[in-house]
């Protein structure tokens, strides 16, 4: 029996120091033949590509995928910064719109009282503000914030925007309420400006829906009086100072007795929007006073 293959029954069994004699042998013949001839290089490299360049692809589309996905996520995060950036300055330049308006509208509200109070430079007056309002569409009745402590005092005429508002009905330390000449029931003694003609203007609400109040009474014998005069209040007027313009002739007729004419007026105030008005100091002597 050879002393290099012992065999068993049907097993042979090779000694280790044999065995990597041989593996010592195989490898260092693979690698001389490696580096003198190219007899290896195309199959291994063939080999090689066929496994490792597909592995290669999948590595590269899967870094491709993440890199895209991480840009994206990148550009969305940005673009919800800019957005809430945006969504700041938008809300900044509407508040700044906002106030802008309101600064203009106070302003228009300040010039038409400067040019009023020039209007009526004979009067003394004191501005005041609107606080609050009765319930409705129109500032018929209004509370203001002046009062005695101020120089206020009952039936102290209202001015506004063009001409007359109302008059003070109540007053307190630091408050008045106006009631206006819009006001149902409301009468106020009015001349045609061009004519000298008297009138009664009353008040109506239900009118004002279409921004007009009534007038009654007027005695035009020679038909003189046209649409678009002017009505100032009467020097006979109870509690109205006299050459205060309240509106303008809307429309007339003559009445079915023939001789007086009634119409509507338009008010020379916007009853509509009031912030700030003008309070006359000065009040109409009455008989009894």
């Amino acid at each position: 029996m050879s002393p290099v293959i012992k065999q068993k029954g049907e097993k042979f069994t090779l000694p280790g120091k044999y065995l990597l004699f041989i593996l010592t042998i195989l490898c260092t013949g693979l690698m001389v033949l490696t580096f003198t001839t190219s007899a290896l290089s195309t199959p291994l490299s063939y080999v090689g590509g066929f496994l490792v360049v597909p592995f290669e692809k999948g590595i590269s589309r899967v870094g491709s995928y993440l890199n895209e996905r991480t840009e994206m996520l990148q550009e969305i995060q940005h673009l919800i910064e800019e957005n809430e950036s945006l969504k700041q300055q938008v809300a900044d330049l509407t508040n700044e719109n906002i106030s802008l308006q309101q600064d203009r509208f106070e302003l228009t509200n300040l010039r038409q009282l400067y040019q009023l109070d020039a209007e009526y430079a004979d009067y003394e007056k004191i501005g005041a503000r609107v606080i609050s309002k009765d319930s409705g569409n129109w500032y018929h009745s209004f509370v203001i914030d002046k009062g005695t402590d101020d120089g206020l005092a009952e039936n102290m005429n209202v001015i506004a925007g063009a001409g007359l508002v109302g008059r003070i009905t109540s007053v307190g330390k630091n408050w008045a309420k106006v009631t206006t000449i819009i006001s149902d029931n409301v009468s106020v003694s009015g001349t045609v400006l061009s004519t000298s003609d008297n009138m009664v203007i009353t008040g109506n609400l239900e009118t004002y829906a279409d921004g007009l109040i009534e007038f009654s009474k007027l005695i035009d014998e020679k038909d003189q009086v046209v649409e678009g005069d002017k009505l100032v209040t009467s020097n006979i007027s109870d509690h109205y100072l006299p050459g205060i313009l309240i509106g303008y002739i809307s429309s007339l007729d003559t009445d079915s007795n023939n001789l007086t004419k009634s119409g509507y007026v338009t008010p020379a105030v916007d009853f509509s929007h009031l912030e700030e008005v003008l309070v006359i100091l000065e009040q109409k002597q009455t008989i009894e006073e």
